[in-house]
This record gives structure tokens, sequence and C-alpha cells, in this order.
């Protein structure tokens, strides 16, 4: 799709075409994915990356003045969403080893009590995920693999990598949310 093509379309986008948005989330889709994944080293955040910006293109369609190319502007957007969620979870890395520290001190923050037993529930929760799933969640957090990684190194499908790790999350985000400050503080060290 040459330039002309692309401000022919993102002009009918501004004007409620459908089929036009559709045309365009079908051209970039792929790539734009492609691209945030190797930003992050991580395709679920990637795919959730590019689902919410085309949410958001879409919802802000009579806004936007794109002054370069359609395809430069949908580029370096997923850059920068990719750019400020990094920046966000050092940040959350960075709160988490505070309050780490702070517990190594036995001076706990007064906004924070540390529950003693959070390392056995932690790993009480990964313990009881099917052996698998638990496999795969291990090779990922614990040993740092990629889902590319994983898939070869077990001789499965990337999408059942993606697919148990995203089962695995959610099993433990529901056996941890007692622990609201903790069940962060486990996915920062935990997130890839």
């Amino acid at each position: 799709m040459n330039s002309l093509e692309e401000k022919i379309l993102f002009e009918a986008i501004r004007n409620d075409d459908e089929k036009a948005f559709e045309e365009l989330f079908h051209n970039y889709y792929g790539h734009l994915c492609l691209f945030a994944s190797r930003i992050l080293h991580d395709d679920i955040s990637a795919e959730e990356i590019v689902q919410d910006f085309f949410v958001k293109l879409w919802e802000k369609r009579h806004q936007l003045s794109i002054e370069t190319s359609v395809k430069n502007y949908l580029f370096r957007s997923i850059k920068n969403h990719c750019l400020n969620l990094i920046q966000h979870n050092k940040t959350k890395l960075r709160h988490a080893q505070s309050i780490l520290s702070d517990a190594k001190n036995n001076q706990p923050k007064e906004d924070g009590f540390i529950e003693i037993d959070l390392a056995e529930k932690i790993e009480t929760s990964i313990q009881s995920l099917p052996e698998k799933r638990r496999e795969i969640f291990r090779l990922s957090r614990e040993e740092g693999l990629k889902y590319r990684e994983i898939a070869k190194k077990l001789n499965i499908s990337i999408k059942t990598v993606e697919t148990q790790m995203s089962l695995a999350i959610r099993t433990l985000r529901e056996k941890l949310k007692n622990y609201n400050t903790f069940y962060t503080l486990f996915l920062c060290f935990y997130k890839k």
C-alpha cells in the first residue's frame, strides 16, 4: 500500500468508514505485533498494546491528524506505547525492590504490612498448577526463556505456550488476590 492509498484510507476512517478501519487493521496488525514483540520480548504484552492502540485509534479518529505517512505514524505510536510500558515496569520494579529492601531491614513502610508466609503462598500456588502449565510457567518466569524457546524445548506450539501462560497467570492472580500489593510485587519479578 503506497502513501497516497494510506492517506485515502485514513481519511475514510476519519469519516467513520468501518471497512476502511478493518482494512488498515488487517494490513498492519501482524506487522505491529511483531514489531512490539521485538521491543518487549513478550508476545502477549505486544498483542495487548497493539489491540489497545487500534481501539484508541478508532475512538480518536476524528481528532487525529497525521503529518507523516500512516505507516510511520502506526509504527512510531506502537514504539512509544512499548517504551511507556517498559518505563512503567521499571517504576514498578523499583517500588517492589524498595518494599523488599524495607522488609529485609525489618522496617516495613507504614502503609505496607509484609506477610511472612507470602513466599510460601506463592510457591504453593505455583505447585498447584497442572504439571505442564507449571513447567511452562517456571521456564518463562524463573529461567527467563522466551515463548519460542519454550515451545522448541517442549516440542509444542507457541500458541500453546501463550495459552498455558495466560491460564497460569489467571490462576495465580486468583489464588493471590488477598495479597494485592504483593501480587503486584510477585508479577514484577516474574514478568519477562
